[in-house]
């Protein structure tokens, strides 16, 4: 998914050297330059950046003494550092992973999810996010992103740049050529940013599904998670902090997905998660 993502940042920057020409084709790595600052910036301060869009606070064993308990045991089940624990107050259920590696993880949970999961089926929940930490998904969003928003940038810059030109490029540097060429990768500029957006998401997703089955592992007991999900699939209630910056993050999206393509969802449905955890149950 990622080498696709790849693929579509190569097509995007090679149709702004075609439309631009090669006077203009400086913009790339202007635009890629924009984009890597920004993102991996993000990357490296993910914990304490989430932390505040979220509205979490870290806390100490004394605070949460079961809590704790139960993470550590996961993360010597699944042979990581112990992650800080955070707690964000919020009555809607729901919890999340970030921070760039498993030395640097946070794992937060809403006072909602404390309050309506019992200890199965937390376990399951801290699994879960235990699995975004060891799968370095943090990693992995990150470059999904970066490449979203290299090609999000360039093609705003060229039809910024060619609007306000009136598309003129100096046809002795390889700016004219062919005019069917030309139009493809104008086309090719405004389904870029939309195809990245895809990807982008559809990565969520397979990271999403990974965390599942990983935590499975960890626990050796599908029922728990799956238990988790069918009271997050009950309850109605959303976190207040629900930024589309942050929503991957989250173990349910916080976003209207009724109104939303399945295709720029984060998260795969909660009844197909909770089918395939049935299935592994079942030994299917």
């Amino acid at each position: 998914m990622l080498g696709l993502m790849g693929s579509v940042t190569a097509i995007a920057f090679y149709a702004a050297a075609v439309f631009m020409g090669s006077t203009s084709v400086g913009i790339v790595p202007l635009a890629v330059g924009i984009a890597l600052a920004g993102v991996w910036g993000s990357y490296y301060g993910s914990d304490k950046l989430v932390l505040a869009m979220t509205g979490a606070r870290v806390i100490s064993h004394d605070d949460a003494p079961q809590l704790f308990n139960l993470v550590e045991e996961l993360t010597l089940a699944a042979g990581l550092p112990m992650p800080k624990v955070a707690i964000v107050e919020d009555d809607a259920p729901n919890a999340f992973a970030t921070g760039r590696d498993p030395e640097h993880a946070v794992i937060a949970f809403t006072s909602g999810i404390l309050r309506s999961m019992d200890r199965e089926q937390l376990q399951g929940v801290a699994a879960h996010e235990l699995a975004h930490v060891a799968n370095r998904d943090t990693l992995v969003m990150a470059v999904a992103a970066t490449t979203a928003g290299a090609i999000a940038i360039l093609s705003d810059m060229v039809l910024r740049v060619t609007f306000w030109t009136g598309g003129n490029r100096d046809n002795d540097n390889g700016g004219g050529g062919n005019p069917v060429a030309i139009i493809a990768a104008l086309i090719a500029l405004i389904l870029a940013p939309i195809a990245a957006l895809l990807l982008k998401s559809a990565v969520s997703r397979k990271r999403e599904a990974l965390a599942d089955a990983t935590a499975v592992a960890f626990t050796r007991n599908p029922a728990g998670l799956r238990k988790a999900l069918e009271v997050l699939a009950s309850d109605s209630t959303v976190v207040h902090q629900k930024s589309n910056s942050v929503a991957h993050v989250w173990i349910e999206s916080p976003l209207d997905d009724s109104t939303t393509s399945k295709l720029f969802s984060t998260h795969p449905p909660l009844a197909e998660r909770i089918a395939i955890l049935k299935q592994m149950e079942q030994g299917g």
